[in-house]
């Protein structure tokens, strides 16, 4: 009787572990992006490339076929495409580039900065000096610098800038982007490593908000990694009892700076507020994270305190998130510059674009984006299902941690060319 009983004990238990076992696996349903799928990905790139590129560039240039040939120019650096034909028509776009609308203007700098620089240098130079406006005046700047950081280039572009600012009266305008053009140019000295992060990893620092940290590269071609902090103010560990970490890219295509619409990630503190999942195509299924920069949303919500009755955005409000210690450090306020110039929408996601555009750069299999923070996914190219994902790894180390109410910061710590490692961070985690 006894022996009957023990077998019901064991088919019991093991009914049991089985069905555990089956629950939390459908906590973690697969994914599937059908798009990654081996023909579709060819026929995806056959589209971009034949209508996306070559019938879009074939219209002749005119006002109502701007549109299109801004299309194009996005396409051409999505795909990191290159053709002397393509060339030939890029050539056509700046030869009347001064006669187009900013619109067009913009997608057309914004693509000679990522994929032709040092090209087209007397044309921009020319762009420079008769836009009236400031964020056109100011692609043009950072495109002649790329190329040319001399003293020559530097008093040049801030003489047209002072004659622009006379003219049109920039450094009234709220948005400061030519405030910002002016800073660039006097750029603080570069902190150390230890004098960033330790007051940023402290425990105290932000204690009772999870804070989630993407610690990078000043050269953002080199992927950072993201470490998180929980409301206690400790930091999330594997199973194992290392930190948890994933690494993550915060390049956009153009590689414009942190000011420029679709430029790379400002550095700074971000609101975080939330997951939610995307309906873009090239963000995919995976959850996202939501953030927000201070001119996108309220101080009251920005700076957690009901109490706040003040609407109007000033640095010293910014400035009380920092540690006492790197408040006078001006890279740390991009996020607020890059928001009161109108940066928007950037978010924490994983990434469906097709890794093998990327072929050969640094971050590759990682993915750009238009200035967000993205972490790798890989996608079956037999049936689209999600093969890894460290998007997923990081929502998950965020949920562990309390969930996405808090705040996100991104912090450069040096230039290397390389990708920052775990191992520089651990001595500054007490």
């Amino acid at each position: 009787m006894s022996m009957d009983i023990n077998r019901i004990k064991c088919f019991l238990f093991f009914t049991f572990c089985f069905l555990i076992t089956g629950i939390y696996a459908q906590e973690q349903p697969a994914f599937y992006f059908k798009d990654a799928i081996e023909k579709n990905r060819s026929a995806e790139y056959h589209n971009i490339v034949n209508n996306g590129i070559i019938k879009s560039l074939s219209f002749p240039l005119t006002d109502s076929t701007e549109d299109a040939w801004e299309d194009a120019f996005g396409a051409i650096e999505l795909i990191q495409y290159k053709s002397s034909w393509c060339d030939s028509r890029i050539q056509i776009a700046f030869d009347s580039v001064e006669k187009r609308s900013s619109d067009f203007q913009h997608a057309l700098l914004e693509l000679a900065y990522a994929n032709y620089p040092g090209r087209f240098h007397q044309e921009v130079s020319k762009l420079l000096e008769q836009t009236n406006d400031e964020k056109i005046f100011a692609l043009c700047a950072e495109q002649l610098r790329r190329t040319d950081s001399s003293q020559k280039m530097k008093a040049y572009i801030l003489s047209q800038l002072e004659v622009h600012n006379n003219l049109f009266g920039w450094y009234q305008k709220p948005d400061n982007v030519s405030v910002i053009l002016s800073n660039s140019f006097f750029k603080q000295k570069k902190l150390p490593a230890d004098k960033m992060l330790l007051p940023f990893l402290s425990k105290g620092f932000m204690k009772k908000n999870v804070v989630v940290y993407s610690i990078q590269r000043k050269n953002r071609d080199f992927p950072g990694i993201v470490i998180i902090k929980d409301t206690s103010g400790n930091f999330i560990k594997n199973k194992d009892g290392s930190i948890f970490y994933v690494p993550q890219l915060a390049r956009s295509i153009s590689n414009l700076p942190f000011y420029l619409t679709n430029g790379n990630t400002p550095q700074g503190i971000f609101r975080m507020y939330g997951f939610a999942v995307s309906g873009a195509n090239f963000i995919g299924p995976t959850q996202n994270i939501q953030l927000s920069m201070p001119f996108e949303t309220s101080i009251r919500h920005f700076l957690k305190d009901s109490t706040i009755t003040d609407t109007a955005w000033t640095e010293y409000l910014y400035k009380k998130l920092l540690p006492v210690a790197l408040q006078d450090y001006l890279p740390l306020y991009e996020s607020y510059y890059a928001s009161q110039a109108g940066r928007t929408e950037i978010i924490a996601h994983g990434t469906t674009v097709n890794p093998q555009y990327y072929e050969g750069k640094p971050y590759y299999p990682q993915t750009p984006t238009e200035g967000c923070l993205c972490t790798k996914e890989i996608w079956s190219r037999q049936d689209g299902e999600r093969l890894e994902s460290d998007q997923q790894k990081l929502i998950d180390g965020v949920k562990k941690a309390g969930g996405a109410d808090g705040y996100y910061i991104v912090i450069e710590i040096d230039n290397q060319r390389k990708p920052v490692n775990i191992e520089e961070i651990l001595p500054f985690i007490k």
